[in-house]
């Protein structure tokens, strides 16, 4: 009988041992509650007891944890509207604070307050900048500055601001759109302009080169006409010459080369004088008397 009241004793006392013992991961913080009072904060991972149904162990992430914000619309000191969103890097560092900041929220509370404390300063200080800034390289210098004001506030929750990181700084669509309609019409201008010039351009060298031809041209007929006036010469002179030395022959090739000319077909009748000069040297037995044919 005593074993039989014995097997539910052990069962109960091992049950007990074991809800007592927990392990500690090297990848999380844990908090031991009494009474929703702290009374052991552990940091290192290992074997642990507690008090069995008295105490409490709460487990938070050790790791560092990223939080991606919402998109923001803020207003730079140029007026200029812009998007912006970021993407933080936070561990817990104090547990005991954490847990007075949050209280059972855990980290997805400790994520809201976070996320409402880089939006202000993601405000705060990009609004005392122009957008050209947010823009530029003095971008790191101003994640900086919210990573520095936002780790101070954070720190009354037990958190560190390791990093914060804009990840985007874009206009707003209806501004955006705008801007992409001023910039092509910027475009469209530029290409006007440079097609006038093109076209400027093109006619300079157009006349240019009409310009050069006439000149070539004119140079070239120049020439010509200087060549064709020394062979003229050169033929008057071989003319001149080969009349001077048998005149009677010289008029008798002419004649000759006036009748080719002047009865070119079978068909062709001219009607003469019988006394006509023209036939001079087919009609006459004595062509001394009678004067060269012209």
């Amino acid at each position: 009988m005593r074993a039989i009241y014995l097997i539910p004793v052990l069962v109960i006392i091992i049950a007990t041992a074991l809800s007592s013992i927990f392990i500690v991961d090297e990848r999380e913080k844990v908090l031991v509650l009494q009474f929703c009072d702290v009374r052991q904060v552990i940091d290192q991972p290992g074997l642990y007891v507690k008090v069995p149904f008295i105490q409490d162990v709460l487990r938070y992430d050790d790791r560092i944890l990223g939080l991606p914000t919402n998109p923001l619309e803020v207003t730079p000191l140029d007026d200029r509207r812009l998007v912006v969103d970021a993407f933080a890097r936070w561990r817990i560092v104090d547990l005991q604070k954490f847990r007075r900041a949050v209280g059972s929220g855990g980290e997805e509370t400790a994520r809201d307050n976070l996320d409402k404390i880089i939006n202000a300063e993601i405000r705060e200080v990009l609004g005392s900048v122009p957008s050209q800034n947010v823009l530029s390289e003095d971008r790191t210098a101003l994640m900086n500055k919210i990573r520095d004001n936002a780790r101070a506030k954070a720190l009354t929750l037990g958190i560190e601001v390791i990093d914060v990181r804009l990840t985007r700084t874009d206009l707003p669509q209806q501004n955006l759109e705008a801007t992409f309609a001023r910039m092509r019409a910027e475009r469209e201008r530029e290409a006007t302009d440079e097609v006038a010039r093109g076209n400027e351009a093109a006619q300079r060298i157009k006349a240019e080169a009409d310009r050069s031809a006439l000149e070539v041209t004119s140079e070239a007929q120049k020439e010509a006409e200087i060549i064709r006036g020394q062979a003229d010469a050169t033929r008057i002179a071989i003319y001149a010459a080969a009349y001077g030395k048998d005149p009677e022959f010289f008029a008798f090739s002419r004649s000759l080369t006036a009748y080719t000319k002047a009865l070119p077909g079978s068909n062709t009748s001219i009607v003469l004088e019988p006394d006509s000069e023209f036939f001079r040297y087919l009609g006459e037995d004595n062509p001394d008397a009678v004067a060269p044919a012209q």
